[in-house]
């Protein structure tokens, strides 16, 4: 985790002193269990919380001793205990630890992140709902197609993202996960009877089946559906990037008071947030990649995965927060200006109602092929002497022999392009 792309809560979540609470609350779990199974003596948790001090400096310096995190942790919790230590580790193994405290880490992290997408959806949704009719012309191959309506291109975002709010919903389940089921998975120190109780104790659901850990195709999962999170943070961005470039320039990303898009270019306003967006996408790719190379381990594990994560899931988790949050930031204040949106259907001099044109002529008679070669003899000269298309149309002879002027001047109607859109939208509740 670098700072620039942290933001609380997330940033908060991951710190080496939040991870060594959820390691002494799992810890304690356990104890609790163990009272309520007669194995550990009345009052011993209560004792345990009362004398248990997280320190994260001790913890290290005896690290440097052990080379061992979590049998460093356990010495520093239990230095000043009493008899009440013999309770406290009893029967787990570290990634009975480990594990279970990363299922807790990894529910509020999910949930973190779901409430991020729902602030996201909900600007998405007005944004789409303000836009509805208003028209811009479409692109295939990044050349103009058709007239659409810029509020339908927001609402297929808008449709995506809801369709990773029902993934992440999915993977929430998948990683909201523990096991307390000793060094091989066979509960052979310790009863299933405590699992169950510390997982009633946590909110967590049960590994059906461990190894030492729990399998790490769970994980694998959630940056999957994390990256595919970011994948549609990311066709907004570029969507925006490829809309204000001076060209076209429909689309512009908030420019704040007294900032710079360039240090040696004054003019410049650069859309520096989704450039930098599409670049975390890039990351985000690369962890899920990782996370499915952690699934296969020696045996009943091995510690390959280990330092994988120490890493990919503070940062993933991360960037993908900051990723919600500055997406929500542009939609919320994106810049989208109409009249450019209506004067660049000039920019190909009307050319996107050609289909239209010669479906037209299909209807009063001509063959496919005959309407496609006359449209498209007078779409071409339209676009080398650029002059409006509309207009080489009226003065056809050929086209004048099967409709009048009147005819094709209801051909260029915008309208007729937006006639379904409110079926579209109908499909959404809105």
């Amino acid at each position: 985790m670098i700072e620039r792309y942290t933001l609380s809560p997330m940033k908060e979540l991951w710190s080496e002193n939040e991870k060594f609470k959820r390691w002494l609350e799992v810890e304690i779990a356990v104890v609790e269990a163990y009272e309520k199974l007669g194995i550990a003596p009345a009052g011993t948790s209560q004792e345990i919380k009362k004398k248990a001090i997280v320190n994260v400096d001790r913890i290290k310096e005896i690290e440097k001793v052990v080379d061992h995190d979590v049998i460093a942790f356990i010495k520093s919790i239990t230095e000043n205990m009493g008899e009440e230590a013999n309770y406290f580790h009893l029967g787990l193994t570290s990634s009975d630890v480990i594990d279970t405290a990363l299922g807790l880490t990894l529910k509020k992290a999910v949930q973190l992140i779901i409430e991020a997408l729902e602030k996201l959806i909900d600007s998405l949704r007005k944004l789409a709902i303000e836009h509805k009719y208003t028209p811009i012309v479409g692109r295939t191959h990044g050349v103009h197609a058709e007239p659409t309506s810029f509020g339908l291109k927001v609402l297929s975002w808008y449709s995506e993202a809801l369709r990773n709010h029902r993934r992440l919903k999915n993977a929430l389940n998948e990683v909201a996960v523990m096991k307390i089921s000793g060094a091989v998975g066979n509960y052979a120190n310790i009863s299933p009877e405590v699992e169950k109780i510390v997982s009633e104790i946590l909110g967590l659901e049960i590994e059906k089946v461990s190894t030492q850990i729990v399998p790490r195709d769970r994980i694998a999962y959630f940056l999957n559906v994390l990256s595919l999170v970011a994948a549609g943070i990311e066709r907004i961005a570029l969507e925006i990037r490829l809309l204000q470039r001076t060209e076209v320039l429909e689309l512009q990303e908030p420019f704040k008071k007294g900032q710079r898009g360039s240090s040696a270019m004054p003019h410049k306003k650069n859309p520096i947030l989704c450039e930098r967006l599409c670049g975390m996408a890039r990351l985000l790719r690369s962890y899920s990649q990782a996370a499915m190379e952690n699934i296969a381990l020696w045996h009943e594990r091995d510690i390959s995965h280990s330092s994988v994560e120490r890493v990919v899931l503070p940062d993933a988790t991360n960037l993908i927060y900051y990723m919600l949050v500055k997406a929500d930031y542009l939609i919320q204040n994106l810049v989208v200006n109409i009249e450019r949106m209506k004067r660049n259907f000039m920019v190909s001099y009307n050319l996107v109602f050609s289909q239209r044109v010669m479906l037209k002529l299909i209807e009063k008679g001509l063959s496919r092929e005959q309407a496609y070669l006359l449209v498209q003899k007078n779409a071409l000269r339209s676009w080398e002497e650029e002059v409006d298309f509309k207009s080489i149309l009226e003065n056809d002879p050929e086209i004048l022999d099967v409709v009048n002027k009147d005819e094709l001047s209801e051909l260029f109607d915008i309208g007729y392009y937006l006639r379904n859109v409110d079926k579209i939208y109908e499909r959404f509740g809105l």
